[in-house]
């Protein structure tokens, strides 16, 4: 969907399609014209942005295979979809039965990780519909903490460099301005917006960035604000809330206690990189506890649990709430439909029923459909 922000900017929301299984051409194509279009048509929408998140073996399929690329593009457009952001933190195999540490490999030290994301910015420079000029892609925040050294590092930033040299290149050759987001996340190297903003404060701001996830930001206790402040470019949003329990009422977590992704959790002093960790006695029990469990936006677990949704509130109006906006990609990542115990059998109703909720914290915001 497309909102028209005060300042007459364009502002695109999407939600993320790294919530499907689909790791090839066919399957991607079905989720297009299976829930994709229906959650266009719940919304009574003419057009549905998407988030789209392509798996390694995809996008090498679509870089190989002009044809296809082309013919994905006219299929967007026959749906009523369109894309101007990609997914790029998962390589591979997001919906596994256990993904955990996996979805962070490759990272930034890694050259196979600067080739899939050149890769995805040439199909994304090629996705983009005829009137947008500009895309996002999101990436994981360099590395995962352990076994960082001055010599990754130095790897680490010379891929950097590199992308962005890359990124430039491909303007030059299509016209179409193509910026990466690094993604703070607890437990990584780049954790929080201070953090990213120490480590990448010397990159080519004209192409890298961030991308603030809220619900990241949440489980960091950070100020809803702190992007604001950064100095770094904000390419991108990704609008998720954590799940959050009181003191003394942590065991109604355990429901959330999955096997397929990774559930950081933090109180005001403590930190566990999973949700079994904490529970096993990982962190205090007479403090507040963040998870890092993406919950749908719109609703809320059973009581006495709760979500981040008013700290979201709180990241959109830092963000968009002024003139200008402070970023113009949102994305819904609700990655976590599939594993939230009772799960809807629609999800879909879910996505689309998330996607009814942004609009409406944005109209607040004076944001306007187009």
């Amino acid at each position: 969907m497309r909102l028209r922000h005060p300042d007459g900017s364009t502002v695109h929301l999407a939600y993320c399609t790294n919530v499907h299984a689909a790791e090839d051409l066919p399957g991607i194509h079905g989720q297009l014209s299976g829930v994709a279009t229906r959650v266009r048509h719940l919304l009574g929408v003419e057009r549905l942005g998407l988030g789209l998140w392509l798996s390694q073996h995809a996008a090498a399929d679509l870089l190989a295979r002009p044809e296809e690329l082309a013919g994905l593009r006219e299929r967007l457009t026959a749906l009523g979809l369109e894309v101007v952001t990609l997914n790029g933190f998962p390589y591979r195999g997001f919906q596994d039965e256990i993904v955990k540490y996996r979805v962070y490999t490759p990272d930034w030290a890694d050259a196979e990780r600067l080739r899939y994301t050149l890769g995805l910015a040439e199909i994304l420079a090629a996705l983009l519909p005829d009137d947008v000029t500009e895309g996002t892609i999101s990436t994981l925040p360099l590395a995962w903490r352990a076994g960082w050294t001055s010599d990754k590092a130095a790897a680490v930033m010379a891929n950097v460099d590199a992308v962005a040299q890359g990124l430039r290149a491909l303007t030059g050759r299509t016209g179409k301005v193509i910026r990466l987001g690094f993604e703070p996340e607890p437990g990584c190297i780049i954790e929080t917006t201070p953090q990213a903003t120490a480590l990448l404060s010397d990159v080519d701001h004209d192409y890298l960035g961030l991308c603030l996830d809220a619900c990241h930001m949440a489980v960091g206790f950070e100020e809803p604000g702190a992007g604001a402040g950064s100095g770094l470019p904000i390419v991108k949003l990704q609008a998720s809330c954590a799940l959050e329990a009181p003191p003394g009422a942590q065991r109604a977590l355990a429901a959330f206690d999955e096997a397929r992704f990774l559930h950081q959790t933090r109180s005001a002093t403590g930190y566990a990189d999973d949700l079994g960790e904490a529970l096993a006695g990982g962190l205090p029990a007479d403090e507040s506890w963040r998870v890092h469990f993406h919950v749908p936006l719109h609703d809320a677990p059973l009581p006495p649990l709760a979500t981040s949704a008013p700290y979201l509130r709180a990241v959109l109006d830092a963000l968009l709430g002024g003139e200008p906006p402070l970023t113009r990609h949102v994305e819904v990542e609700t990655y976590t439909w599939n594993v939230l115990p009772g799960a809807p059998a629609d999800i879909a109703e879910g996505i689309a029923a998330e996607l009814d909720w942004m609009r409406g914290q944005l109209a607040a915001l004076g944001l306007k459909e187009t």
